[in-house]
């Protein structure tokens, strides 16, 4: 997923709050810092994506505890992980995540039940003779979803559905095999069928670089609701470059928001190396990334409560980001190497007021 940048925005600036809190974080030691925060202490769940082998890390471990009460499996709950090479379920690692939320009782969030970009050979070559693709797709979907049942605060149920421009939505095996709406609909139905209280999202990237993909985005989400597909929540991953134009996410937010459903910052990161803007020198994309973090933390802190779902990390240390593998230099996270905060996260416990 490659941020581009957007235009500049008309948008307002951060509130005196936002200001101050961002301001603080600049000059904000992480000494300092580590000793004093503790984000899951927010009004709303502060959460972050893992993988089973996460949890082998102490220092890790001790992290999350202080700093989160969400979990999202960073990918072992996708249909690459759970359907194996022989075609059959495994569970260890998404099991193992489960029973380490509920031990300590953070609420585990799904990721990911349809996507576009995996469609496991089982499925390419089902023998419909034996049970028809849309039968196979329901219990694919049952089977998942069933196994959590209770245990989840919600799903992301269709991963970026639309195209990367937001020119119309995206082909895959399953819309080619039962209709680009159709196969949406039948996977919230299904998911609805097997856990009658998780709330049921649809999830997309660079919702704030693109408005026509926003709005592409949101118009996908009033047909679900039309159709009665039981769609309760919006999905931004916010995976972001340090030099986003200011106002652009807040402008965002102010477009999910008018739907008046619960909003997930679903996989936030802020890339210093993904940033367009070659001139800007480290320190400088250093100090974007401090304020940007403080940006959107003051763009969700302003929805109304019950849109607040939960504001999700992905990666909560540097070396756990998976935009290490694209470049080592990179420091998206809000804690560094060691597990210290930095300055973005700072200026997110001043906006949110801890």
């Amino acid at each position: 997923m490659v941020a581009t940048r957007a235009p500049q925005s008309s948008a307002g600036p951060l509130s005196r709050r936002g200001v101050l809190a961002c301001a603080a974080a600049l000059t904000a030691t992480p000494g300092w810092a580590q000793e004093q925060i503790a984000l899951k202490k927010a009004a709303f769940p502060i959460g972050a994506c893992v993988q089973a082998l996460h949890l082998d890390d102490q220092a890790l471990v001790d992290l999350l505890q202080r700093q989160v009460s969400q979990i999202t499996a960073e990918w072992q709950m996708n249909m690459e992980y759970v359907i194996g090479p022989d075609g059959g379920f495994q569970f260890d690692a998404p099991d193992r995540i489960a029973a380490f939320a509920q031990a300590n009782a953070m609420r585990l969030f799904g990721h990911t039940l349809v996507w576009y970009a995996q469609a496991h050979p089982a499925f390419e070559t089902l023998d419909e003779t034996r049970i028809g693709f849309g039968d196979a797709y329901r219990n694919y979907i049952l089977a998942v979803v069933g196994r959590y049942r209770g245990r989840m605060s919600g799903w992301n149920v269709v991963n970026e559905p639309v195209t990367e421009m937001g020119d119309g939505l995206r082909e895959s095996l399953w819309s080619r095999r039962l209709g680009q709406l159709e196969h949406m609909s039948l996977a919230f139905n299904t998911a609805r069928e097997a856990d009658p209280t998780a709330a049921l999202f649809i999830n997309d990237y660079n919702l704030e670089y693109f408005p026509a993909k926003r709005a592409t985005f949101l118009r996908l989400a009033e047909r679900l609701l039309a159709s009665g597909a039981p769609l309760t929540g919006l999905g931004t991953q916010m995976h972001l470059a340090a030099d986003l134009p200011r106002g652009s996410v807040s402008e965002m937010m102010r477009d999910l928001a008018s739907l008046g459903l619960p909003i997930h910052v679903s996989e936030l990161d802020i890339s210093l190396v993904r940033a367009d803007n070659k001139a800007l020198g480290r320190q400088e994309l250093q100090r974007r990334q401090s304020a940007l973090y403080g940006e959107v933390a003051e763009a969700f802190a302003r929805l109304r409560p019950n849109q607040r779902f939960a504001f999700t990390f992905w990666g909560l240390r540097d070396r756990d980001s998976w935009l290490r593998k694209e470049n080592a230099t990179d420091t998206p996270s809000p804690f560094d190497d060691l597990g210290r905060a930095k300055p973005g996260a700072v200026a997110i416990a001043g906006v949110f007021g801890i």
